[in-house]
C-alpha cells in the first residue's frame, strides 16, 4: 500500500519557521495501531490524518508519537493548508468533524482561519512544587484542560527553564506559559511531556485558553499572540463567545509517499 504524506510548517511564512506537521489524506480509515505508529516514526509532535465525508467536510484525526489526542490546532491547519492549495482548491471554507466536534476553516487572503471551541481556565493556588521545581512564582495559574500559568514579562517566558518530570506529573494537559508581549499583545510556550512532546513550537489548542484569558484581561476581542518558542509563530486571533478564532499562514516543506506492507 502507497500513501501520500506532507509535511507543512503551520503558523508560519517562512520555511523552518512555525510547527511542522504531517499531514496523510486518506480513502478510508487506517487501523489506529498503524496510524500511531506512523506517527511514531514521523516523530512530529502532530500527525494529521482525514478522510472525505462530503464535497467539503472530512472526519480528521490527529496522533502525537505516543498517543492520540482530542484537539491539535497547528495540523488543523497544515491540513486545511494541502485541501485549499493542492485537493479542494475551488473552496474558501471546508468543516472537519473530530474528537472535539465540528471545526469550520476559512481561508482569508494569505490566511487560514480556524474555528476552535473556547476552553477558559479557573484560576487555582499555585500547585505545590512548582516554585520549587522552576525557582520562579508566576503571577497567576489557571487550569483547564490545559494548566495555564501567567507571568509578568515577555523575558520571564523566554527564561523558563521547564521541569519536564513535574510538568508531566502535574495533572492536566500540559502546561502553557504566558505573559504581555513586548511586540505583540501576548506570548507564550507549552510543554506536553505527557504526550511525548516536550516543548511544542507553536501550539493552536492552547490559544483554546490563554485567548479567553487574555481577551478578558486585556480588554479586548482580537489578539495577536506569538509562541516564542525556538522555531516561534504568529497567531491572529478573536474571541467570539464560546468559540476562539485563530488565523495563521503555513508553507509546504516535503511531500512523499509511505509504503505499507
Amino acid at each position: 500500500m502507497k500513501l501520500l504524506i506532507y509535511q507543512i510548517d503551520a503558523f508560519s511564512d517562512a520555511l523552518f519557521g512555525g510547527n511542522p506537521a504531517a499531514v496523510c489524506p486518506l480513502d478510508r480509515w487506517l487501523p489506529d495501531d498503524v496510524m500511531q505508529n506512523l506517527a511514531a516514526e514521523n516523530n512530529l509532535s502532530e500527525t494529521a490524518f482525514f478522510v472525505p465525508s462530503g464535497k467539503t467536510s472530512y472526519e480528521l484525526r490527529w496522533f502525537t508519537p505516543t498517543s492520540e489526542v482530542d484537539l491539535c490546532g497547528h495540523a488543523t491547519l497544515a491540513s486545511s493548508y494541502l485541501i485549499f492549495e493542492k485537493l479542494n482548491t475551488s473552496v474558501n471554507t471546508i468543516s472537519f468533524e473530530t474528537k472535539s466536534g465540528p471545526l469550520n476553516v476559512s481561508r482569508r487572503g494569505d490566511l487560514i482561519e480556524l474555528d476552535f471551541p473556547a476552553r477558559p481556565g479557573t484560576a487555582i493556588a499555585l500547585p505545590g512544587g512548582f516554585e520549587a521545581a522552576h525557582d520562579c512564582v508566576p503571577s497567576e495559574f489557571l487550569c483547564a484542560a490545559k494548566n495555564l500559568a501567567v507571568f509578568d514579562t515577555e523575558a520571564s517566558v523566554k527564561s523558563f527553564l521547564p521541569d519536564l518530570a513535574y510538568i508531566k506529573g502535574l495533572g492536566g494537559d500540559g502546561l502553557i506559559i504566558s505573559a504581555p508581549g513586548d511586540t505583540c499583545d501576548f506570548v507564550s510556550r507549552y510543554f506536553a511531556p505527557h504526550q511525548g512532546v516536550d516543548e511544542d513550537p507553536v501550539t493552536g489548542s492552547a490559544h483554546c485558553t490563554s485567548v479567553p484569558y487574555w481577551a478578558e484581561r486585556l480588554g479586548k476581542s482580537k489578539l495577536h499572540a506569538r509562541q516564542i518558542s525556538e522555531r516561534s509563530g504568529d497567531l491572529f486571533c478573536e474571541l467570539a463567545g464560546d468559540r476562539v478564532k485563530m488565523a495563521g499562514r503555513a508553507v509546504l516543506y516535503m511531500e512523499g509517499h509511505i509504503y505499507l506492507p
